[in-house]
């Protein structure tokens, strides 16, 4: 009974549906029907209104310019009376009258023609006629007949010259304007006829000329006592109306008729054509007012063709039907629709799960694969580290520095690949800690000493003055950065040089914005670039892709300020006051280039120049791409500029925060370089031929507190030391120098020579402590085969100050002064952690072999465990450890659990303690370091998450050692110190 109940229910639901339905498709009928006649109704007033709108605007332009024509006439007939009638004799005559008339014929384009008929009583016509030459004529050109008075035309414009002579009192509505022209002193209009040789309808304006002024209250007699004459002017009204039409748009739409009106009954038309009987096209009447106000002129304007019906009006009505169908169609099937979409929806939601748990799977892969891959080459590099500390011979030892160059590539291959993973998943992040930029431009530097000598090129470093020595900033990624471009720059460059430079980026704006304004600009940069020799001024001497990284633009780069005293003291005050410091790093080359064809996917990765720039030269092309995208996170750009067989110019900025005192720098934990500070006051010549190196070396002087004067040749150094030619007094006040460094270029057997017997002259003078340190500074290897037996020293590029330093004492005999106030690298890593009780916690046993080795190294009491679980039960408080290394991936207890457990042991003793000495609430923590091969982002929030202090990534160096312990550690007394 219940499912007839509901079958019934349903039969009458369908059939209400199908009725509302039809109601629906019919209220939609009906009501698209209303609002077409609603939309056609207001189409239709539109077009009323844009007629009348058209209409008036005709009209007022109509009146407009027929009243500037009548001002014109109005203007003429006081000229006439002015020079015909005030002047004696009159200064007027045909001739005049007709060439003043065409030329200001332009002012009155309206009119065909005007002229001048005198008043001529009777008692005077036969001594008119006598003075004209001339018989008064009839429009009928006739003589006249008798009458009391004549108005003659005397003067005409050249279009209308026919009419000389004519009396214009001799037609009878004529005679009727010239009556009432003159009683009423105002302008006035005949009524249409066909005017003279055109035959087209026009109207005569008729104004009078008075011999002298009247009063505006003069009276009808009175007016035409002083009559003298009468001018007019032919209106052409049918041109007048076409012109008119022509300069306006929308003239193809409407039909403009002109009537005269004075007699209302019977209309004369002046313009246009009678509409045809039946014309239902709306229409509109405009008043015309032309001055006159006995004739009554109107102007009517209809369409040409019957406005038709809007397309809106029909395709408005039909889409709004169309709408309202599928309304009703959406409502009719919105049921059905609704389990789709529902199923369509929980699919999506597999979808998302289903993609989620992949990022996380990858993100997952990325660590195992990481951790699986590091986990091994830990130990290989950790054992290669213990055999070279052992006794081995040449060949063996050459084997292990192999193999560990060979495991150290591969490791930087995982952390590339690893960071264009991070960089994809939008997970890399820059910290920000104080460090020494100059001390990391000098460390890649390094790296790369042995290929630079190997191929005899250039290396150098400079970074301005200007830049502050601490920032805070992240220095992995800034030499990472640093590493790829250099590292790519000495992969393709076999000859000339390779070129670092740091400059403040406004300090370059400044200095690039001087030189424009001084005509500097780049094409005189290109043709002033080369020497007196022929070479070209830069570090090599070899031809650069910018030319702008020449000695002309370092030299101002290197100015200190009296060349630009506007720009730099303003610049003065940013620099102080910012709290950002804005770097611009090049790195320049004069290598193979980048072609043209392959410039636009430089910073693609994985991609190369072209399928042999991989076998020949090795890498995987995302060196450039990650660089690029660690520069934009730094709040930098970077740019290049490539010339194949020339070279190439890598450009970048970077925004780091300026490191303020007071700011918590630990200077005694810094791992910036620490240098001699016994050189300080010391003076040196060095000779060097090209400008750019010579500034490169004196940089490094400079940062001992050297005083370095430079010179072209030998001969000039010789003359310094020897104070000739007036060095010593002018350049070099004080006491001589001491060291002469010398280029490899500028050195050869002839200057050995002369060197060898000026010394010898000064040892027989008595001037042995005149006689200076010499040090040769050579680029290649090979180099040291031109040694002279007067060189007391040689310095190998790149040049290192650290480097300087040590050669500088070694020949000057001063020893190795140690600063007691800093320490850093192996010596300060082993006082930080000698005695230092240390549990080192990890499941490979060759790991741990590895990290206790290398913590023993540094004086450590190492401890090893094997599991989570022991680990807890050695660090239950009160323990012995200083510091705790824990692997995170570990059977049974993994890293993450055991330090969580070890925090609630920690947090529950300092209770215990705390309610048992009723003192002040002391935190017993160990410090807790994850020491494991896995390196994601994601891992190490979750080592901060569960508590540890740090973080260590397999396999860890002596500097990332440094850094991590150098936090948490308190370092002995240093013996001497």
């Amino acid at each position: 009974m219940g499912l007839e109940v509901v079958a019934v229910a349903e039969n009458m639901w369908w059939w209400n549906r199908n009725v509302i339905m039809a109601m629906w498709v019919m209220l939609s009928i009906g009501f698209c029907i209303g609002f077409h006649c609603h939309m056609r109704t207001e189409s239709m007033r539109k077009a009323e209104e844009m007629l009348t709108s058209m209409c008036e605007e005709r009209a007022r332009m109509l009146q407009e310019q027929f009243a500037v024509s009548v001002n014109h006439v109005h203007a003429l007939a006081i000229l006439v009376s002015t020079f015909h009638y005030q002047k004696d004799p009159p200064a007027l005559d045909q001739e005049t009258f007709a060439e003043y008339t065409a030329r200001t014929s332009f002012e009155r384009p309206l009119l065909n023609g005007v002229a001048y008929a005198q008043r001529v009583i009777h008692p005077d016509r036969q001594l008119f006629e006598n003075q004209q030459g001339w018989t008064i004529k009839t429009m009928k050109r006739e003589p006249s007949p008798i009458q009391d008075e004549y108005a003659p035309v005397i003067y005409s414009q050249e279009t209308v010259s026919y009419i000389e002579a004519l009396d214009m009192m001799s037609g009878e509505e004529d005679r009727e304007n010239i009556l009432r022209a003159r009683a009423t002193g105002k302008a006035v209009l005949t009524r249409p006829f066909r005017l003279l040789e055109s035959n087209h309808l026009g109207v005569v304006l008729t104004f009078p000329v008075y011999l002298s002024g009247l009063p505006f209250d003069a009276t009808a007699e009175e007016r035409a006592k002083a009559t003298a004459g009468y001018l007019g002017g032919a209106f052409d009204v049918e041109s007048l109306v076409e012109n008119l039409l022509r300069q306006l748009a929308g003239n193809q739409e409407i039909v403009v008729n002109v009537y005269d009106v004075t007699n209302s009954c019977e209309p004369l038309l002046m313009y246009g054509i009678h509409p045809p009987d039946g014309h239902m096209s709306p229409s509109h009447v405009s008043m015309l007012d032309f001055g006159d106000p006995f004739r009554k002129h109107e102007m009517n304007c209809r369409y040409r063709k019957k406005p038709p019906v809007s397309l809106s009006s029909i395709t408005t009505p039909t889409g709004i039907f169309v709408i309202f169908m599928l309304a009703g169609y959406i409502g009719y099937a919105a049921w059905s629709h609704y389990d789709n979409v529902k199923e369509d929806f929980r699919k999506m939601e597999e979808l998302k799960r289903q993609a989620e748990a992949a990022d996380v799977a990858k993100s997952q892969f990325l660590a195992t694969v990481s951790h699986e891959i590091r986990t091994p080459m830990n130990g290989v590099l950790g054992m290669l580290d213990m055999l070279l500390d052992t006794d081995l011979n040449s060949t063996q030892k050459d084997y292990a520095q192999t193999a560990q160059v060979c495991g150290r590539a591969l490791i930087s291959l995982i952390n590339e690949v690893l960071d264009c993973a991070k960089i994809e998943a939008g997970k890399l992040e820059i910290e920000s800690v104080p460090f020494d930029l100059r001390s990391i431009l000098d460390d890649v530097i390094s790296l790369f000493s042995a290929t630079s000598r190997e191929k005899g090129i250039e290396l150098a470093v400079y970074v301005s003055d200007r830049v502050p020595s601490i920032l805070m900033g992240d220095p992995g990624r800034f030499r990472q950065i640093i590493t790829n471009l250099v590292g790519n720059s000495v992969k393709f460059t076999e000859r000339g040089h390779i070129f670092v430079q740091v400059h403040l980026a406004d300090h370059v704006k400044m200095v690039m914005d001087a030189k424009a304004e001084h005509g500097l600009n780049g094409h005189a940069s290109k043709v002033n670039c080369t020497s007196a020799n022929g070479a070209f001024n830069t570090l090599s001497g070899l031809e650069v892709a910018d030319y702008s990284n020449t000695w002309e633009s370092f030299r101002l780069l290197l100015s200190d300020g009296e060349s630009l005293p506007y720009t730099l003291g303003n610049g003065s005050v940013s620099e102080t006051l910012a709290d950002k410091v804005a770097l611009m790093v090049s790195v320049e080359d004069t290598g193979i280039g980048i072609p043209v064809n392959a410039q636009e996917r430089v910073f693609t990765p994985f991609m190369q120049a072209d399928s042999s720039t991989s076998r020949n030269y090795g890498g995987t092309g995302i060196g450039l791409s990650i660089s690029k995208c660690l520069i934009e996170l730094m709040g930098g750009k970077i740019s290049f500029c490539s010339r194949p067989d020339v070279g190439s110019t890598f450009i970048f900025t970077a925004v780091f925060q300026r490191c303020r005192k007071g700011a918590g720098v630990d200077r005694k934990r810094s791992v910036s370089e620490v240098l001699p500070t016994c050189f300080r006051g010391m003076r040196a010549t060095l000779v060097d031929r090209h400008p750019v190196r010579s500034a490169v070396t004196k940089y490094h002087l400079r940062r001992l507190g050297i005083i370095a004067a430079d010179v072209s040749t030998i001969n000039e150094a010789l003359s310094v030391l020897s104070g000739q030619n007036g060095y010593s007094n002018s350049s070099h006040p004080g006491k001589q120098p001491s060291i002469l460094l010398i280029e490899k270029d500028s050195w050869d057997s002839k200057i050995d020579f002369r060197i060898q017997n000026d010394l010898l002259k000064w040892k027989e003078a008595g001037r042995t402590n005149d006689v200076p340190k010499i040090v040769l500074l050579l680029t290649a290897e090979t180099d040291k085969t031109r040694i002279g037996s007067h060189v007391d020293a040689v310095v190998m590029k790149p040049l290192r100050t650290s480097t300087i330093a040590t050669c500088l004492q070694q020949t000057l005999g001063m020893g190795k002064v140690q600063n007691k106030d800093t320490h850093s690298g192996s010596n300060f890593l082993h006082h930080l952690l000698d005695g230092k009780n240390i549990l080192v916690v990890d499941d490979n046993k060759v790991n741990l072999r590895v990290a206790a080795a290398a913590l023993k190294k540094y004086g450590a009491k190492v401890e090893c465990v094997e599991s989570g679980k022991s680990a807890l039960s050695l660090l239950q408080p009160p323990h012995k450890f200083d510091a705790c290394f824990m692997d995170i991936q570990m059977p049974e207890m993994d890293g993450f659990q055991a330090t969580q457990e070890i925090r609630k042991l920690e947090d529950m003793a300092s209770e215990e303690a705390y309610m048992e000495e009723g003192s002040t609430k002391a935190k017993l923590r160990v410090p807790i370091l994850a020491m494991t091969a896995d390196v994601i982002q994601a891992t190490y929030e979750q080592c901060v998450r569960c508590g540890m202090d740090g973080y260590v990534s397999k396999p860890f160096e002596e500097a990332q050692l440094y850094q991590a312990v150098a936090k948490f550690l308190v370092s002995q007394p240093i013996s001497g110190s």
